[in-house]
């Protein structure tokens, strides 16, 4: 039991040693445990042991610490060559960025793939232009996917959340087959419009640093809409079945009518950024899908399978296929208890890298 200095009449209860080095201790353990990778401690990164790869497009994404296994777990081969934590819930800063990008880069460029969140687009920008600088190829592409809002104390438009595991091992095995950077920018562009997610609260979670809950919830109430790091959702209702909440994330999904947006993305060419309008097309027609049943890290494996059951059920009654899926914690929210679904809208090109090997720490196949 920690009790945090700053919260005299708070106790926390967390496996954890000092609170200011919460992150460095993780990083340290995870660098044993997983020799086949490099932990970088001054500025904190994480990438693959034999990376620069040749000629290989480095992907690399990044966010605050206490999402795990995102983004560290997801380092490896078909999936991300580096990978940069912040503290806990806080925004890298640019010089990870941009010294893991360095130690990755083989000379085909570097892909930043970005929640939508305001520090990690502000920081991931200026270690492009770092980047560029430097005369390293480089893109950025943002994620947002999360239906439950359009704007938020955190984001300006809907933020990133569930399709940012898909993307990594997607456009990652796509990098590993020798796609150009121009191709894995699209790959990810593309997968962003497809995908869309959206996640819920039984409790609240207690960072570290705060040292008590980041929002309270009555023992009949539940949140809907939830973020990743705390943020409100849509709506606080009284406790519903494992079936009915089911019901609400999938119609929130499946019921979505696209979203019209500007993003501002790097153009390598000119050295300058640009504004580009991306609209994801609705869910309207008979569709195959990836599907990930995502525990918000508090909830157990069991009790995603009764999510996924009823999930199954809607899909099918409204033409929806679901081909692959994902089912266990790989987007958290410390110890939060909750789920968020995703669903991907899939085509012959996202399968076939969806499908091929990947060999990271958290998300294994094919190998």
């Amino acid at each position: 039991m920690i009790t945090n200095p700053d919260q005299k009449t708070s106790t926390m209860k967390k496996l954890i040693n000092k609170v200011d080095e919460v992150v460095l201790d993780q990083l340290k353990g995870m660098a044993l445990a997983h020799p086949d990778l490099i932990v970088n401690l001054d500025p904190k990164f994480i990438y693959r042991a034999d990376a620069p790869v040749a000629n290989k497009v480095a992907i690399i994404s990044g966010g605050g610490s206490g999402h795990e296994p995102m983004h560290g777990g997801f380092v490896g081969p078909g999936m991300l060559d580096g990978a940069c934590p912040g503290e806990v819930f806080t925004s890298p800063t640019p010089d990870q960025m941009y010294e893991c990008a360095k130690a990755v880069n083989s000379g085909a460029g570097v892909l930043f793939l970005v929640k939508n969140y305001t520090g990690d687009v502000m920081n991931f920008e200026m270690a492009a232009e770092l980047l560029h600088a430097d005369g390293i190829a480089v893109q950025c592409i943002l994620i947002d996917d999360d239906v439950a809002v359009k704007d938020s104390l955190y984001t300006a438009g809907r933020r990133g959340v569930g399709t940012t595991v898909l993307m990594e091992k997607i456009v990652g095995a796509a990098a590993e087959s020798g796609y150009t950077l121009d191709q894995c920018a699209d790959l990810a562009r593309k997968i962003n419009t497809y995908g869309r997610s959206m996640g819920m609260a039984l409790t609240s979670c207690t960072v570290p640093a705060a040292g008590k809950p980041t929002f309270e919830l009555g023992d009949q109430e539940i949140e809907i809409g939830i973020g990743i790091h705390g943020e409100p959702g849509m709506k606080r209702v009284p406790f519903l079945s494992a079936d009915e909440i089911t019901i609400v994330l999938a119609n929130e999904i499946l019921e979505d009518e696209g979203y019209t947006r500007t993003v501002r993305e790097w153009n390598r060419s000119t050295g300058a950024w640009e504004e580009k309008v991306l609209t994801d097309a609705p869910f309207n027609k008979t569709e195959e899908v990836i599907v990930m049943v995502n525990s918000m890290g508090g909830t157990p494996l069991s009790e995603l399978y009764s999510i996924y059951r009823k999930l199954d059920e809607i899909c099918k009654l409204k033409g929806v296929k679901i081909v692959r899926n994902l089912i266990g914690s790989y987007i958290t929210s410390l110890e939060m208890q909750g789920c968020s679904i995703t669903i991907l809208k899939t085509d012959e090109e996202i399968l076939k890298f969806w499908d091929s090997p990947v060999n990271t720490p958290a998300l294994r196949w094919g190998v």
